[in-house]
């Protein structure tokens, strides 16, 4: 079995439940004030953690109570922190999220989560059959460090360009699965998409970025459209009833990592992957919500 190393942030998510979102420069009153771990990295981890794959996480977190907090729960959830720095100086990262109907706004500030270097991830030692995945939320130039060495070494590469920004085309060379949100692809792309579209628009945007790798393009309850070696296939979606979307599309990520790191094919891991992420949306909370080995093998029975 190959194992997942996940270069990513740590958050605290503080979350502001509501009615309705508020417009801007309007104020509305608030139902409740919830505090989960989160953060992009980290809700990778868990998931791979929880589905029964060796998940080492390499991060930083601030001299604070939020680090001291996030570090317990991710031990907890079997993530090895071997690799997560303690730095003074900073704040550990903090995510300010408003939930109404299931949908959510978030701001995230980066703290310690900007600290993180290319000495931070030379430190794993990978090996073919490992996956090394990566998302926005840290520098780009340590996320291309990070795949540098996986490439080296025989290792997947899967990055999530979350939240979206522009990057270079040598960090994207260096990405074996790129998985992404349509509002992701759109903006990587150029191309005006919404979740509604047809599928045919989603697959004529992810064949500008393929140039040789996996695009998976998540489209909530519709499901996940894959484009491989220029063929693709829809992954359909699973009736769930929402109720907090947030770390959805990190859990598709951790358990896709975690599938592929146990050898299982891609078609085969992006169909788990997709309905583990149904699971995490009935849940509230990121990091909490992620489903077990079992929860998910109980789904994909019924």
């Amino acid at each position: 079995m190959g194992r997942v190393f996940v270069a990513g942030s740590i958050n605290m998510d503080v979350v502001a439940t509501a009615e309705r979102h508020p417009r801007i420069g309007e104020t509305v009153a608030g139902e409740a004030v919830l505090y989960f771990p989160g953060g992009k990295g980290a809700n990778q981890a868990v998931a791979a953690a929880k589905l029964g794959t060796p998940t080492t996480l390499i991060g930083r977190l601030g001299a604070d109570a939020f680090g001291q907090e996030l570090r317990r729960f991710l031990a907890a959830q079997g993530v090895d922190l071997a690799l997560v720095k303690d730095t003074a100086g900073t704040h550990s990262g903090t995510a300010i999220i408003t939930l109404a109907n299931a949908d959510n706004t978030i701001v995230v500030v980066p703290g310690a989560n900007a600290r993180v270097d290319a000495d931070d991830v030379a430190a794993p030692m990978l090996a073919t059959g490992d996956v090394a995945v990566s998302q926005f939320e840290i520098p780009l130039p340590t996320i291309a460090a990070f795949f540098r060495r996986a490439r080296a070494a025989g290792a997947t590469t899967i990055l999530n360009p979350a939240p979206a920004k522009q990057a270079d085309p040598e960090l994207l060379d260096l990405v074996d699965i790129l998985i992404l949100n349509e509002t992701e692809l759109g903006f990587l792309t150029g191309h005006e998409l919404r979740d509604s579209d047809d599928p045919e628009r989603f697959i004529e945007a992810a064949q500008t970025l393929a140039q040789g790798k996996v695009v998976c393009v998540t489209l909530g309850k519709r499901g996940v459209l894959a484009l491989v070696e220029g063929q693709h296939l829809l992954v359909p979606g699973r009736e769930v009833k929402a109720v907090d979307t947030t770390g959805a599309g990190d859990c598709f990520v951790g358990a896709l990592a975690s599938q592929l790191a146990c050898g299982r094919p891609l078609r085969d891991a992006l169909a788990y992957a997709n309905v583990a992420a149904s699971i995490c949306v009935q849940r509230m909370g990121a990091a909490p919500s992620m489903p077990t080995t079992k929860e998910v093998e109980d789904a994909l029975a019924t």
